[in-house]
């Protein structure tokens, strides 16, 4: 090449006038001098096409490549000679997503009856050893489930059902205290609302059982019990009794069991039936307190 190309054509350029060929397939291009004009001007034309001005052109106006400008943006080789990132497939088989928590539990729980059902089978060291450490994922797992639940109710004391009821000997007793005082008070004013019935037949063991039960809260509260009787009878404890002439089934009280006791409300025109057979006294100042003063799901 001639010293005025080799002047022309700087740096990276000279390299690859270098290595190129300019003379085509023709055999009189093949005789031509290399260092003759017509390699001049090739040069000079290569020179200016490949310009600053022009490279920032084209470099913006074509994707981002991977290997030499010259073999990949003017010969088009592409992505086959890793000028250009292949594109990615965009959709994931089906087999590679990622399992749901649930699918993800299920295979522990297969995995672990296998290993299971294997030690039993054939309780070798090494299946006996395999169902031991799967045994140990699984209580570490739950401890670290119990350990984080703890560490957030005392973070979230909103979640915590112990402060609405309590489980400790000093929160229970203090629970229990209270609620006693709120019962002691329903039933103090029960009067002011509700009207007391008790149902008994005086042949029933039960009745007999239960009769003193009701007069002991009667007397202790000051309740006006209207004693009904269903065989016609009086009672020890109630001698003013009155006799049932359909008065329970127009209440709306299901069944003929003796002993009963209902509540009738005087604000709803209702009767709420309190309970049926032998009860404590305990119980049904409980049941009266938590019919007549909490809604369903409160007190739980």
């Amino acid at each position: 090449m001639s010293t005025q190309a080799q002047t022309k054509a700087p740096g990276s350029l000279a390299n690859a006038v270098a290595g190129a060929d300019f003379r085509g397939d023709s055999p009189e291009a093949a005789q031509a001098d290399p260092s003759g004009p017509a390699v001049d001007q090739q040069v000079e034309n290569l020179e200016g096409k490949l310009s600053p001005d022009s490279a920032e052109g084209a470099a913006s106006a074509r994707p981002q490549t991977l290997g030499d400008d010259f073999y990949c943006q003017r010969r088009g080789l592409g992505t086959w000679f890793y000028c250009e990132h292949p594109k990615a497939d965009s959709q994931q088989p089906a087999s590679q997503a990622q399992a749901s928590a649930t699918d993800q539990i299920e295979a522990l729980r297969k995995r672990g009856d296998e290993l299971r059902n294997r030690a039993i089978l054939n309780p070798t060291e090494a299946n006996v050893i395999a169902y031991m450490k799967y045994q140990r994922q699984q209580t570490d797992m739950a401890s670290t489930l119990a350990d984080t639940w703890g560490r957030i109710l005392i973070a979230h004391p909103d979640l915590d059902y112990t402060q609405q009821r309590p489980v400790s000997n000093l929160g229970k007793a203090n629970w229990q205290e209270q609620r006693q005082a709120d019962i002691e008070a329903t039933m103090h004013a029960l009067n002011d609302r509700y009207g007391v019935f008790y149902f008994y037949d005086s042949r029933s063991r039960a009745s007999q059982i239960e009769g003193p039960i009701m007069r002991s809260l009667a007397d202790s509260y000051g309740l006006a019990v209207v004693a009904v009787s269903q065989d016609g009878s009086p009672s020890a404890e109630f001698p003013e009794y009155v006799v049932d002439h359909g008065e329970r089934e127009r209440m709306g009280l299901p069944g003929k069991v003796t002993p009963a006791v209902a509540l009738f409300d005087t604000v709803t025109k209702k009767a709420i039936l309190i309970a049926s057979g032998i009860t404590a006294a305990d119980d049904i100042m409980q049941r009266i307190f938590i019919l007549t003063k909490t809604r369903p799901g409160e007190d739980f």
